[in-house]
């Protein structure tokens, strides 16, 4: 079933007609408000930049003031997928809403996603059949690696974000999603943040930000592979 989904928005700065539209996928039990904020953030870079944070299409059954994309108790790969899948609709339909709302084609599109909401950017955003301008997933994971190579549809580059020492999403999961996505001929890059749970450090903040900027400038190779991205100091 499709649910139609809202939340916060920020519009192109100074007034202006945006000229890409980046979405983030919040992660379970949050809502749309906990990473609208970064859009100031990379607005500084990207001034027509519009940015949107739609809250998940379910209450959270384990935190009642947030949302959830899809039940989970464990990281349980049927589970995972069964999930993606039945949320997928729901994002698809906001995503297209949105940039035809702003007048920009779907290669105007960036998705960046949070722990479960990485797994709805991955999913989503490699099944789309104009692949966005890039993808960000923060302490997340790939959900259904081995359907990966028959529902592909685009191949958009990626990057990956995970701490070290996250104790909710292990960081052994941004290793299989990278393989996962390389072995589908996915562009995927990725940068591991030292000394960092489950959140998004300055590094991975100010990696993602440059990435994006490079993304929708098309100056990422296609041919990269699985690589690692080296992070410029915090501060």
């Amino acid at each position: 079933m499709t649910v139609q989904l809202n939340g916060p928005r920020l519009a192109a700065a100074h007034g202006a007609k945006a000229d890409r539209l980046i979405v983030f996928c919040h992660g379970f039990g949050a809502d749309g408000n906990d990473l609208i904020g970064l859009g100031a953030e990379w607005q500084r870079a990207m001034p027509g930049a519009a940015f949107a944070s739609p809250h998940a299409p379910q209450r959270c059954e384990m935190s009642p003031t947030g949302f959830q994309w899809f039940p989970i108790t464990r990281m349980d790969p049927i589970e995972m997928m069964r999930g993606v899948e039945s949320a997928a609709p729901s994002l698809n339909a906001f995503l297209d809403a949105e940039l035809m709302r702003l007048g920009l084609d779907g290669s105007r599109l960036a998705l960046v996603g949070f722990s479960q909401g990485t797994m709805m950017a991955l999913h989503v955003g490699l099944r789309r059949k104009i692949a966005p301008a890039g993808i960000v997933g923060f302490s997340g994971a790939l959900a259904g690696p081995e359907k990966l190579l028959n529902d592909i549809q685009s191949r958009p580059p990626v990057l990956l974000v995970h701490g070290d020492a996250d104790d909710r999403i292990p960081v052994q999961a941004l290793s299989l999603a990278a393989n996962g996505l390389a072995a589908a001929g996915v562009p995927v890059r990725w940068h591991i943040s030292r000394g960092v749970g489950h959140g998004i450090a300055p590094d991975g903040l100010d990696l993602a930000g440059k990435f994006l900027v490079d993304a929708f400038a098309g100056k990422l190779s296609l041919k990269d592979g699985a690589a690692p991205i080296a992070a410029r100091a915090p501060g």
